[in-house]
C-alpha cells in the first residue's frame, strides 16, 4: 500500500501561538491541496521549542491547550479537515497534584492527532533529555503509552525527538505493534556534523521498525540553538527515500510505501486511501559542505534573533580585523548590508591599516560605516583617573564599548559581539568593552575555524561572480588587540593553531590535563591554557547569547561554578 504523506518543515516563533497556528493552517491547507492523507508537524510547533520555564507557567499551559484546540475546529472550517495532521504543542496532566521531584503542573511534551475537526488522540514523549542544553526533566513530566493510529488503511506508530535515541523502552514496545509506518517530530537542534549522526540513527530505527520512518525537523533560530531542518524518509531496509535541505521551510510531499494495518491500532482514521492520480517524485537534497553547513547556521542564527526580537538592524564595532570582519559579513547575509552599520572606532595606538580595511569591508558590501576616535573620550578619562598598562588597556576597549551602546539606545540597533570561541575560553576580552552587545554570532567558533570561513566566504563570492566581502589584509595580517604599541595576540597567547588543539580537547571534550599532555603537547603549555579558561568563567558568563554549532558550546552546554579551587591538575 502507499501513503501519500507531508512533512513540513518549518520555523515557528516561541511563544507566538497565533502566529505560530496560522503557519500550521497554511502547511495543512497545502498538504491536503497536493492530496496528502497525513500531515506531520515538528515537535511543540504550535508553542515553539525549547519552551524551558515557561512549561511550569499555567497560563502558558492552559494557552497551548486551548490554541491546539481552536486549531482542530479551524482546519475542517478552512476546508482542510480530511488530511490527518500531527502537531506538536505543550498539554498537561489534568489535575495531577504538585509533588516533590516532578515539574509543578505535570506539563508533557505532546503531539495531538488532528481530523475533521477534532483532536482525536495524543501521544506524550517519554524519553526526556537532561544533557547537553536539555532539561527537560526539569519542564516535562513523560508519557508512558505507545500510539498507533491506522491513516488510509497503514498503521502509524509515533515517537517524538529523544524518544528515537533510547534503545530499549519505547523502540521495543513501539516494534512489538508492528508499525507500518513510523514518524518522528523533532526539534533537533543544530550541531557540526549532526546530520550524519541522524542519518545513521535513522537507519537503524527503520531497520529495527522493519517499517519506513519520516524524521520531521524544523528550522530557524532559538536565542542559541539553530534548527536546520534535514527531514529524512528512510524505507524499511534503511534505505534513503526523501532528505529536505539544510536551513529552508520546506513541505516534502512524497507517497510512501508501507504494510497495511496487522495490529491493532489505537485509533482508526481510515481504512483505504484515496489513490492520487498523479506520482510524487520525492527528492533528496545533496548535503552541505561543512563551511557551507556552518555558515548557514551563523546566518540563521543572527537573522532570526534579530527579527523575532523585533529589532531593525544591527551595528557593530569594525576594527579592520578578521574577527569583526566575519561578523560583518554574516550580518550582511542575514538581513541585508542596509541594516548593518559599521563603526570604526580608532584610538591612539590603532594602526593606519585598520581603517584602511574596515573601510575597504563597507566599500566591498556596502553597509552603513562612519569613523568614531575615541582618543579624546580615553584622554578625558585619564585626566580624572590614574591608569596605566592593563587598566589602560581595558579603559580603550570600555570606551568603545560605552560609544557602541550609547549609538544603540540612540538609535535603536543590536549591537553584535565579535568575539569568537578562542578568545572567550582563555578570557581574553574586556568586560563592558569588547564583550559589549547583545548577540555574539561567533561566540562557538574558534579562531581557525574563523580563517577558514572568511576564506571559504570570499571563495564562494568569486564562484558566484560577486565582489569578495572580506578584505585579503584581514585575513592574512598577524591578529592584534590595538591597545598598546605594535600588540600581537602572540605576546598573550599560544599560536592560535596550537592553542584551538589543547581547547577543544579540553572544552569541547573534557579532557583533563594528563590527557592532553599525553597526547603530545608541551606540558607548561597546556597548563596555562587550562589555567586561563578556568579562571575566565566569570567573563563567560557574563558574555551575549551566540550561536551554537559545536557539540559543547559555552552557556547551556558547559555549566561550570566561578567560585571554585579546584584546578586541573592539582592534587584532590
Amino acid at each position: 500500500m502507499k501513503l501519500r504523506v507531508a512533512l513540513a518543515q518549518i520555523n515557528p516563533t516561541l511563544g507566538d501561538l497565533a502566529g505560530n497556528a496560522d503557519l500550521i493552517a497554511r502547511y495543512v491547507g497545502a498538504a491536503q491541496a497536493e492530496g496528502a492523507a497525513l500531515v506531520v508537524f515538528p515537535e511543540m510547533v504550535l508553542t515553539g521549542y525549547p519552551v524551558e520555564d515557561l512549561a511550569l507557567r499555567p497560563s502558558f499551559r492552559s494557552a497551548s491547550i486551548a490554541a491546539i484546540e481552536v486549531l482542530a475546529k479551524r482546519l475542517k472550517a478552512e476546508g482542510n479537515g480530511e488530511v490527518t495532521a500531527i502537531v506538536g504543542y505543550l498539554d498537561q496532566i489534568t489535575d495531577a497534584p504538585n509533588r516533590q521531584g516532578q515539574p509543578v503542573g505535570a506539563p508533557q511534551n505532546a503531539v495531538a492527532i488532528i481530523h475533521n475537526g477534532e483532536i482525536k488522540a495524543r501521544y506524550v514523549k517519554q524519553h526526556l533529555p537532561n544533557y547537553g542544553v536539555f532539561d527537560e526533566f526539569r519542564n516535562f513530566v513523560p508519557g508512558t503509552d505507545t500510539l498507533l493510529v491506522r491513516v488510509g488503511g497503514i498503521d502509524v506508530g509515533i515517537a517524538i525527538c529523544e524518544d528515537l535515541w533510547q534503545d530499549g523502552g519505547l523502540i521495543d514496545a513501539l516494534a512489538a505493534r508492528m508499525p507500518g509506518l513510523v514518524v518522528v517530530p523533532n526539534g533537533s537542534p543544530f550541531e557540526r556534523n549532526k546530520d550524519d549522526v541522524r542519518l545513521a540513527l535513522v537507519k537503524k530505527r527503520a531497520i529495527e521498525f522493519n517499517a519506513p520512518l519520516a524524521y520531521v525537523n524544523m528550522t530557524g533560530g532559538q536565542d542559541d540553538l539553530v534548527f536546520d531542518g534535514d527531514t529524512i524518509v528512510v524505507s524499511a531496509d534503511g534505505s534513503v527515500i526523501a532528505r529536505a535541505p539544510q536551513f529552508a521551510d520546506e513541505l516534502i510531499v512524497l507517497d510512501i510505501a508501507a504494510a497495511g494495518g496487522t495490529g491493532k491500532p489505537d485509533l482508526v482514521i481510515s481504512e483505504s486511501a484515496n489513490s492520487p492520480v498523479n506520482s510524487v517524485a520525492p527528492v533528496i537534497t545533496p548535503r552541505l559542505s561543512d563551511e557551507a553547513e556552518i555558515w548557514k547556521a551563523l546566518v540563521c542564527g543572527l537573522r532570526d534573533y534579530v527579527y523575532k526580537n523585533k529589532f531593525r538592524s544591527v551595528a557593530l564595532g569594525l576594527s579592520g580585523g578578521i574577527d569583526s570582519a566575519l561578523v560583518a559579513a554574516i550580518a550582511v547575509d542575514a538581513i541585508g548590508a542596509k541594516c548593518v552599520n559599521g563603526v570604526a572606532l580608532p584610538s591612539k595606538y590603532s594602526s593606519a591599516h585598520s581603517i584602511a580595511d574596515a573601510q575597504s569591508f563597507a566599500d566591498n558590501t556596502g553597509i552603513h560605516f562612519r569613523i568614531v576616535p575615541i582618543e579624546p573620550m580615553v584622554d578625558a578619562y585619564l585626566n580624572s583617573l590614574t591608569l596605566k598598562g592593563l587598566a589602560e588597556e581595558n579603559l580603550q576597549a570600555r570606551v568603545r564599548g560605552t560609544a557602541l551602546m550609547g549609538i544603540s539606545n540612540q538609535e535603536g540597533h543590536l549591537i553584535l559581539a565579535t568575539g569568537n570561541k578562542s578568545e572567550l575560553a582563555v578570557g581574553y576580552s574586556t568586560l563592558y568593552g569588547d564583550a559589549v552587545g547583545g548577540y555574539a554570532p561567533i561566540k562557538d567558533i574558534y579562531k581557525t575555524d574563523v580563517w577558514a570561513l572568511a576564506k571559504w566566504r570570499n571563495a564562494k563570492a568569486v564562484a558566484d561572480g560577486e565582489v569578495p566581502p572580506i578584505p585579503e589584509n584581514s585575513i592574512s595580517k598577524e591578529p592584534s588587540a590595538e591597545l598598546r604599541p605594535d600588540q600581537k595576540d602572540s605576546d598573550s597567547l599560544p599560536d592560535y593553531e596550537l592553542l584551538d588543539q589543547i581547547l577543544w580537547r579540553y572544552v569541547d571534550e573534557d579532557q583533563g590535563i594528563a590527557s592532553i599532555i599525553a597526547a603530545g603537547f608541551d606540558a607548561a603549555t597546556v597548563a596555562r591554557v587550562i589555567g586561563m579558561v578556568d579562571t575566565a568563567e566569570y567573563k563567560r558568563r557574563q558574555y551575549p547569547p551566540g550561536v551554537k554549532v559545536s557539540a559543547r558550546a559555552f552557556g547551556k552546554d558547559r555549566r561550570l561554578p566561578i567560585t571554585s579551587r579546584w584546578r586541573e591538575g592539582s592534587p584532590s
